[in-house]
């Protein structure tokens, strides 16, 4: 009788140190890779660079777009250029965001001169 009871007690104690343990059932992949996040991102993103115009300042295309994934910035003939990078679409499941996935939006003297791989590849 006294050995059931020990049993008893110590598969109750055993227990209680189990409660807070958990289980993930899962492939591993975070919510970045399984289209929540990342999906997200890119459709606002491409939704706020229909809103973009030309002249913008760098302040209202970063209050517009928020940060950038990647930027770029040096002086050209006297002028400062910034290139901001949002990312708009995926072409790498790795769960990393590339330039390659990114819209570039160019902005030359403080005023947006253009966004896109054309605009990016003339400066």
């Amino acid at each position: 009788m006294k050995n059931k009871l020990l049993g008893l007690a110590c598969f109750g104690i055993a227990s209680l140190g189990l409660t807070g343990c958990v289980v993930n059932v899962g492939d591993g992949e975070s919510d970045w890779d399984n289209h929540g996040a990342w999906e997200k991102t890119q459709d606002k993103n491409r939704d706020n660079l229909t809103k973009i115009s030309l002249g913008m300042s760098k302040e209202q295309v970063v209050t517009l777009m928020g940060t950038a994934d990647f930027n770029e910035a040096y002086i050209q003939a006297d002028k400062e250029v910034y290139v901001l990078f949002y990312r708009t679409q995926r072409t790498h499941g790795d769960g990393k965001t590339t330039k390659d996935e990114c819209t570039p939006v160019v902005i030359s003297n403080n005023a947006v001169v253009g966004w896109g791989e054309m605009a990016y590849g003339k400066i």
